[in-house]
């Protein structure tokens, strides 16, 4: 059975069942209101006298809608309460970057001579840091005085000059300074130039906690070597080299004072540009050591010792790399990236001090040198001479890269004669081959001993004789035998090696380099400073000279023997400090190449060879020889001292059609009037 639904347990009661109604709950917001109106009452009159009433009740007209005192001191004090919040917020959110501006603090580097003085200067700006402490005080206080006489007290930024810019960039549509050295440190250093005034808020929140970081000292430094001052230049160092041709520790106030004068705008205030430049930079000057006397940094009576303006020179001076100083950076500018592992990013930074090797006495008659056989060859064959190359270089026993010719313009002529690898060594080459037997002794037979070499050694010194191995003759790749040739095709028949290299016979040298082996005189070659790279075949040429090392391995290689056998890689570096803190730099040392008695033995027959050639050289310990090319394309020079080798190589190519060598048709002269030894000779105080 089933029956009707029920409710409130009654039968037949079937009205809907009516909703408990909830008890009324009260929420924490009405709690805290009416806590808070509780504590509130018995300001409640006073708060309502505050309330704006608009519009005003009593006032009759336009009065209705003029706010009232209260009013005024109402939204005044709200509105400053409001900047406030804003300034500190935005002094919270602003950080310092951390990525300065690269190009603001970025420097020039500076290479010098061996004797430390400046011989050139790189990168694309002209700027080298300077500690404060370098920086005479007086120049410091004559920028001070014309920037910011307040910078030691002020909170970084200027309030007054700040409201100015501000003004007129808001108000009239352009900018105006009125920054705090500590401001415009910021600028140069970590933001853009752009004159807005997003960045001009930016600028004073950084340097309010840059103010609070850095010491005032700092701070000035790092304005003073990163301002513009005009003539390319960034910082005072740089100016003082450009505007007085000296550094800022030799400044006195007044030029101080005048470079002051160009941190408002160089090309206005450089009284070289104009008339009306000068007469701006005179009254500036005049009146920024005014203020110094105002501010008690300077005296009446040393402000009388400034009367007349200091002129700068006409020109801005920058150390002239010179033709050939283009070659000896280049060099040197390599050799310190590799050496002391510096990026190419890290070196463009710039700030580095390169002491170089190069002797400034000795490259300037190496280049004397050389521009006098051009001239000369220009006069006896204008023509020919127009393809002619010149590549020297003089290297010390100890490795140092003295000087070098690397050629005419490195502007134009975008590699360095003295390095390049170009033209066959020749028969300067043979003293490589003499030490090698010396030194290893030969092996006429495959399986027999080997036999000790001596000058004495006596070798077939007619022309043409036939080249052999202990099998028999040697033919190369056409069939044919190989022949031993001399440069002056004579024969001279059995002569000792001693002599053979005295009188330039070359043919037994070609032998010996078989009798010996060709990969020991490889070996030899190569621990004497020359590159396996420019090593020729290894076959019976590579002892006559079909290879091509660079002039700076040659005189290497012949510094070696003069050594007594003790070698060190050429180098052109010597020291490497940046911002005046010392750079590791890895520095070549000596090592046994050659035994001592085998470099004796080749220093004497080279010895003997440049005074049977040139019996008038001075008496000194010296020997050289000269390098002949096959097929005449190359003339070479290669001698010693006791501390000094230098090579000189003389050859044509036109480098508008091909990379080939060319004949020289007498343009290196004969081999008793040569011209690589003219210049060798020149090169080491002979001539």
């Amino acid at each position: 059975m089933t029956g009707t639904a029920q409710s409130n347990g009654r039968p037949g009661d079937h009205r809907r069942p009516r909703r408990r109604r909830a008890a009324p709950k009260t929420s924490a917001w009405t709690s805290a209101r009416t806590v808070l109106r509780e504590r509130l009452q018995p300001a409640l009159p006073f708060l309502r006298r505050l309330r704006p009433a608009y519009p005003r009740p009593g006032r009759m007209g336009w009065q209705r809608w003029l706010p009232s005192w209260r009013q005024w001191l109402g939204g005044f004090l709200g509105a400053i309460g409001l900047t406030g919040l804003f300034l500190v917020v935005a002094y919270a959110a602003t950080d310092i970057p951390k990525n300065l501006n690269s190009y603001a603090t970025q420097q020039d580097n500076v290479f010098y001579w061996s004797d430390g003085t400046p011989m050139a200067r790189t990168g694309w700006v002209q700027r080298q840091a300077m500690p404060l402490k370098e920086i005479p005080e007086d120049v410091r206080w004559a920028v001070l005085a014309a920037e910011n006489e307040s910078f030691y007290s002020d909170p970084g930024i200027s309030f007054k000059g700040i409201t100015r810019a501000l003004y007129r960039t808001i108000g009239q549509g352009d900018t105006e300074g009125g920054s705090t050295i500590t401001q415009q440190y910021v600028k140069n250093v970590y933001l853009t130039q752009n004159q807005t005034v997003s960045r001009k808020f930016t600028e004073a929140m950084i340097a309010l906690k840059l103010d609070n970081r850095m010491s005032k000292d700092q701070i000035l430094e790092g304005y003073l070597n990163t301002s513009w001052f005009g003539r390319g230049t960034y910082g005072i160092q740089r100016a003082a080299q450009a505007y007085y041709g000296t550094d800022v520790s030799h400044l006195n106030a007044s030029q101080g004072a005048f470079l002051a004068s160009l941190l408002k705008g160089a090309g206005l205030y450089d009284p070289t540009l104009s008339a009306a430049n000068h007469q701006r930079a005179v009254e500036r000057w005049s009146w920024t050591l005014d203020r110094m006397v105002k501010i008690g940094k300077l005296t009446p009576a040393e402000r009388a010792k400034y009367k007349t303006f200091p002129e700068p020179r006409k020109t801005a001076r920058v150390y002239d790399t010179g033709k050939q100083s283009d070659y000896l950076v280049e060099l040197a500018q390599q050799y310190a990236k590799k050496s002391a592992n510096i990026s190419d990013k890290q070196f463009d930074l710039g700030g580095y001090q390169i002491y170089t090797t190069f002797d400034r006495k000795r490259e300037t008659r190496l280049t004397d040198a050389v521009t006098k056989a051009r001239k000369q060859a220009k006069k006896n064959d204008p023509k020919a001479a127009k393809t002619v190359h010149y590549g020297a270089a003089s290297v010390a026993t100890d490795g140092r890269i003295l000087a070098v010719y690397g050629g005419p313009d490195h502007r134009t002529q975008g590699y360095n004669e003295s390095n390049a690898t170009t033209v066959p060594a020749g028969s300067a080459f043979v003293p490589f081959v003499y030490a090698a037997g010396l030194e290893h002794g030969i092996r006429k037979t495959r399986t027999g001993p080997n036999t000790t070499v001596t000058p004495e050694t006596v070798y077939d010194g007619d022309d043409g004789t036939v080249v052999t191995t202990p099998e028999g003759p040697y033919w190369d790749r056409s069939g044919k035998r190989v022949l031993a040739h001399n440069d002056d095709g004579k024969s001279y028949g059995q002569i000792s090696l001693g002599n053979a290299l005295a009188q330039g016979v070359n043919g037994p040298f070609m032998q010996l380099g078989m009798d010996t082996g060709l990969d020991r005189v490889r070996q030899t070659a190569v621990a004497a400073g020359l590159l396996s790279s420019s090593l020729g075949a290894q076959v019976p040429a590579l002892a006559t000279g079909s290879s091509t090392p660079s002039a700076i391995r040659m005189a290497s290689g012949y510094a070696t023997f003069a050594a007594n056998g003790m070698h060190t890689e050429p180098y052109s570096v010597r020291r490497i400090t940046k911002n005046g803190a010392k750079v590791p730099l890895a520095t070549p040392t000596a090592h046994r190449a050659i035994d001592a008695q085998v470099a004796k033995d080749v220093s004497a027959g080279l010895t003997s060879s440049l005074l049977r050639a040139h019996p008038t050289v001075p008496a000194v310990r010296a020997g050289g020889m000269t390098g002949i090319a096959s097929d005449d394309k190359a003339a070479w020079y290669t001698g010693n001292t006791d501390t000094l080798s230098t090579a000189v190589v003389v050859y044509r190519m036109d480098l508008t059609k091909s990379l080939e060598p060319l004949p020289l048709k007498g343009i290196a002269g004969t081999p008793t009037g040569s011209v690589p030894y003219a210049v060798w000779s020149g090169a080491m105080g002979f001539d």
